[in-house]
């Protein structure tokens, strides 16, 4: 690293928390939004990061303001609200949302931030928890070339892959038909799984059957432990966040005039009859009642 930005960061939750924990590590000054829904932040305030009340304080001391929230509404909110991060950004300061957003509310963002004098890209996230924390994420990065070469070394402090899809909004299309298929795939395999149980047939059998053939792959083994033993801790991904991210899949299907059938069958799935702050693997008991 030849230069040492100022790095703030509006969001330390589930995610953001390790995202904070490799940008410290990395040596880039933190600066945190002090936000009731953090993760506690004891060990980040240990290694260096400092506090402030408002996203606009938080821009005021970075050249770079993180935003890992949970969806378009929150990052509209904190980015121009009267004491938001617009209010306090520099001249060129940079906006990067990591957040899973609408990809119309991220180009219309991401001119305002430029009318603001400001630069922005969607830096989406794949992966969970466990991999925000060992700084193993992927990004899917919508960005002109200039600021994607400028920012790389930051980003990869956080993340073990990314892939530059193109111009802003294009990480955040990727990341919803990243989500799409992936929950797809979960609702699938946990159906599937529940029927398997309703016929009476031994779990280690039906994992052996589908680990061997057209059902192996990411998915399965993130649910594995969950059918095996319960262990839900690879997979902490909850059926609210699911539902959210298949109702933007099927707000973008809509607006591209692309089909969605399939996509409203799972989102159905999620968003009906279930607790939203279940985790996705925990549908399985559900379904399978």
């Amino acid at each position: 690293m030849t230069q040492i930005r100022r790095v703030g960061l509006v969001g330390a939750g589930l995610m953001g928390h390790g995202i904070a924990r490799n940008i410290l590590k990395a040596g880039y000054p933190l600066t945190l939004l002090d936000h009731p829904g953090n993760q506690p932040i004891a060990d980040l305030l240990t290694a260096g990061a400092k506090t402030m009340a408002s996203g606009r304080e938080v821009a005021a001391a970075s050249d770079v303001v993180l935003l890992c929230v949970t969806g378009s509404p929150q990052v509209e909110a904190v980015l121009f609200e009267p004491e938001g991060v617009l209010a306090g950004l520099a001249e060129d300061g940079v906006v990067i949302d990591c957040s899973t957003a609408l990809p119309g509310s991220t180009t219309a963002v991401a001119r305002r931030v430029a009318e603001a004098g400001g630069r922005f890209m969607d830096a989406a996230m794949t992966r969970t928890p466990r991999e925000a924390e060992a700084g193993r994420l992927n990004l899917i990065v919508g960005a002109s070339e200039a600021l994607f070469a400028i920012m790389r070394p930051l980003l990869t402090s956080f993340a073990e892959t990314i892939i530059h899809a193109g111009e802003v909004g294009t990480g955040h299309t990727l990341k919803l038909l990243h989500n799409y298929v992936s929950l797809g795939f979960s609702a699938v395999l946990l159906e599937a799984a529940a029927a398997s149980r309703r016929a009476e047939i031994d779990d280690a059998a039906l994992l052996e059957v589908l680990g061997s053939g057209g059902g192996a792959g990411v998915v399965l083994e993130r649910l594995r432990p969950y059918i095996e033993a319960n262990d839900s801790a690879g997979f902490h991904f909850s059926v609210a966040n699911a539902s959210k991210d298949l109702d933007y899949y099927c707000h973008m299907a809509d607006e591209l005039a692309a089909q969605d059938g399939v996509a409203q069958a799972v989102a159905t799935l999620y968003r009906e009859g279930v607790a939203p702050d279940r985790l996705v693997p925990e549908l399985l008991g559900i379904l399978a009642e």
